[in-house]
């Protein structure tokens, strides 16, 4: 499945390098992760330094990966220079943590399956073919998505919209983060834009906080007992940040609270609960462990609690139907890449199919040509479509036969003996 320049023979091959969470620990993916310019200028700098084309940069929380396709193998320069463009200098000590696929098939595949959420933390997870998405869109503003790229995205998404209308395997919310976000949905629809709180930002508060974003609530505030992170997440965001000291008189003001803090006892509790009187409905979501909440905080009128347990079994129950079609989602898979495969082995007949096509139209225009001056209008536009319907059926079968040589794994030899037939190698690339 190689993807080769018409003009010089060039044979490409896409490629992958990167890190993810099965490589690599948060605080290694924190410091290579890549914000919009900084995958853009990645991009620009493999376009530039190493001749790469068709290049993708998928970056989150999750992962950083750089796709492009090249004629020389430059994954592990790649590599550095991502590290070197995030001020890591000592980028032997960071090689270790990057996996690479140096083979058309694999790498293809590798996205393949990212794309689907089969590498996700959560599988299936939702929020991973619009990540893949915008790293496309980024790709094709920088006019750096070329055939192949465009190919394969759209084979990708095809497949997407495959594995959601024929699988379970995007049903329900499988992560305690996203689950306690729709439970919080359903129980507040009636109340327009919900005040919520969210009260500790550790791993688990973070996947929150985006998966409300993504659900675009915005009378969000996010309290931790380190301002500086909570901080940094708000301004990402867009959401509100209050001080730790304020805590309690945050968690009475809100209709729904979040918490996912480290504490050796219950911090919300009854007591607390019962210092302002309820004209609505309190939603109290403990994703901690231990629990944040005290067993007696639901005995104050109007509070609802929900502690992990609750969360984790609904989550479970949607990982389970999730796992249970993984199969038909590889097989989907598996389909889509024989189909791209067939596409990328006929691209390497394609400027030998358009050569041969020029070289026939050169010899019927030359023909035509001797022959106009003596015929009038109305017959030089009857020869003209006569000839040309005949070219067309001319070059009919040798393009199905180069097609089929193509599956075959045997357009080479017959590559050559067009070339050296209709002398192709002169022959320009007009369209």
């Amino acid at each position: 499945m190689n993807f080769f320049l018409a003009s010089d023979m060039e044979y490409l091959q896409f490629r992958s390098v990167g890190i993810s969470y099965k490589t690599a620990p948060l605080e290694i993916r924190e410091q290579i992760a890549l914000n919009e310019d900084e995958a853009k200028g990645l991009m620009l700098k493999v376009q530039e330094f190493f001749g790469g084309t068709d290049i993708l940069v998928v970056s989150t929380c999750n992962r950083t990966e750089i796709y492009y396709n090249a004629a020389a193998n430059c994954n592990v320069d790649i590599a550095k220079l991502l590290l070197i463009q995030k001020g890591l200098t000592n980028t032997e000590a960071y090689l270790p943590y990057f996996i690479d696929y140096t083979e058309q098939n694999q790498a293809a595949r590798h996205l393949f399956e990212v794309a689907t959420g089969l590498h996700s933390q959560v599988v299936g997870d939702m929020q991973i073919p619009n990540q893949v998405k915008h790293a496309y869109q980024w790709s094709v503003d920088l006019g750096m998505a070329g055939p192949f790229l465009h190919r394969l995205l759209h084979t990708i998404f095809f497949a997407n919209k495959r594995v959601a209308q024929e699988t379970s395997f995007r049903d329900g919310a499988a992560s305690t983060s996203y689950v306690a976000v729709e439970l919080i949905e359903h129980a507040t629809a009636l109340k327009a834009n919900p005040s919520i709180l969210v009260l500790g930002v550790g791993e688990i508060g973070t996947d929150v906080c985006r998966n409300l974003k993504e659900k675009e609530y915005t009378n969000i505030t996010v309290v931790n007992r380190t301002r500086a992170k909570a901080e940094q997440l708000a301004n990402e965001l867009g959401f509100g940040v209050a001080d730790f000291e304020n805590v309690e008189e945050e968690i009475l003001k809100a209709d729904v609270v979040i918490s996912s803090i480290l504490r050796d006892e219950p911090f919300i509790n009854k007591a607390l609960l019962q210092k302002k009187s309820l004209h609505s409905f309190k939603y109290v979501v403990d994703l901690s462990v231990p629990r944040s909440v005290a067993a007696d905080a639901e005995q104050v009128p109007g509070v609802i609690v929900y502690n992990i347990d609750n969360i984790q079994a609904k989550a479970n129950e949607a990982l389970d139907r999730r796992l249970a079609s993984v199969p038909h989602v590889q097989t989907i898979i598996e389909q889509a890449l024989d189909e791209f495969s067939d596409w990328s082995k006929e691209m390497v007949v394609s400027p030998t199919i358009q050569k041969l096509k020029n070289a026939l139209e050169q010899i019927r225009q030359e023909e035509m040509a001797r022959f106009m001056k003596n015929l009038s209008e109305e017959e030089a536009t009857k020869i003209d479509k006569i000839t040309s319907s005949m070219m067309q059926k001319i070059i009919k079968l040798p393009v199905l036969q180069l097609k089929a040589a193509c599956k075959r794994g045997e357009a080479e030899t017959l590559i050559d003996v067009l070339n050296d037939l209709f002398n192709l190698e002169q022959q320009p690339e007009r369209r």
